[in-house]
């Protein structure tokens, strides 16, 4: 497992919020929706994404733009226009005074505008529930981060174009599924940019002492690994890993694994329903109790509070809202 298949080896996109957005100007939407992360792709026309600090961007068609959450941010045909709607947690559609707007703004299956013919057009895929393992990855991009059409070319595009408005069984999962490899091909391109800032821990993938030790502690965790171990795995000393690891990962072996580890049983714990025992050994740990100690310590939690909070909708966005939504 690499960094990228990291990212999204645990919460894959699950019901995620996809749409064709058709507009005619003058419009503007204000995105507070507070999801971790939103990919819009103009396929028609342009729009301005102005975050709430930092530089506004224009897309043209081919350009992609990823908005990083939870920050709101407005999507319009004129970077000073006013907002008519809001979208909020959950993809709730409402005017600025809180009226729903989904029925008369509603264009089709999965398509929603001011206009069946607008000269604006622009596909929105957005992850609504933050995802544990990608905390790492994901804290190391921009609020906005754009891809222009010069700059990449990826052939998942058209076809989430062509399978976004379709209402076929099993529709939902094909979508989530092209979501997910739009992120990824996003990612790729973003960090592989020539002088990209990429993350330290990215970058370290490619190196040929500290990738085969990130790549063995991210397969196998639940492995008694020591530093030593890794070491002699991975052909070096046990001085020469320690020092080559720390730094090109900015944290040592032992520490980047306790992270993963816990990344891993938040995941499972929300995802699945297997006792904080079995996921505790699953993950590396010798029981509950440990695992519990680690959680506590690192999250301030315990994995059953965790557990609950994510089945009661907290930390959720929209978990627990109704009505007035954008039917994806």
């Amino acid at each position: 497992m690499d960094a990228l298949a990291g990212l999204l080896d645990g919460p894959r996109a699950r019901g995620a919020f996809l749409l064709r957005m058709v507009m005619e100007p003058p419009w503007s939407v204000r995105i507070e929706d507070r999801a971790p992360i939103c990919l819009m792709s103009m396929t028609r026309g342009e729009a301005w994404i102005v975050p709430e600090s930092g530089p506004p961007v224009l897309a043209r068609p081919g350009d992609i733009v990823v908005a990083r959450g939870p920050d709101p941010y407005t999507v319009a045909h004129a970077r000073d226009a006013e907002p008519f709607a809001r979208i909020g947690p959950g993809g709730v559609c409402t005017t600025l005074r809180g009226e729903p707007l989904a029925e008369s703004m509603d264009l089709g299956v999965r398509t929603w505008g001011n206009a069946a013919d607008g000269s604006a057009t622009m596909l929105v895929g957005t992850y609504l529930m933050e995802g544990e393992i990608s905390g790492r990855l994901l804290d190391a991009l921009p609020p906005l981060l754009v891809l222009t059409a010069e700059e990449w070319n990826c052939s998942v595009m058209p076809l989430l174009d062509e399978e976004i408005s379709r209402d076929e069984p099993g529709q939902s999962v094909v979508l989530d599924r092209l979501l997910d490899l739009l992120l990824i091909a996003v990612l790729r391109a973003w960090f592989n940019r020539p002088g990209a800032d990429a993350p330290a821990w990215y970058r370290a993938m490619g190196d040929p002492v500290v990738g085969p030790a990130l790549r063995l502690l991210q397969n196998e965790p639940a492995h008694p690994w020591t530093v030593a171990a890794l070491a002699a795995k991975c052909g070096v000393s046990r001085a020469g890993l320690a020092r080559r690891f720390g730094e090109l990962v900015g944290e040592p072996p032992m520490a980047y694994l306790t992270g993963w580890r816990l990344a891993l049983a938040a995941d499972l714990l929300r995802e699945s329903d297997a006792t904080v025992e079995a996921i505790a050994r699953q993950v590396g740990y010798g029981g509950a109790f440990a695992l519990s100690a680690a959680f506590k310590r690192v999250r301030g939690v315990s994995p059953q509070e965790h557990r609950t909070n994510c089945r009661n909708g907290k930390g959720i966005p929209g978990a627990e809202e109704a009505g007035g939504r954008v039917e994806p």
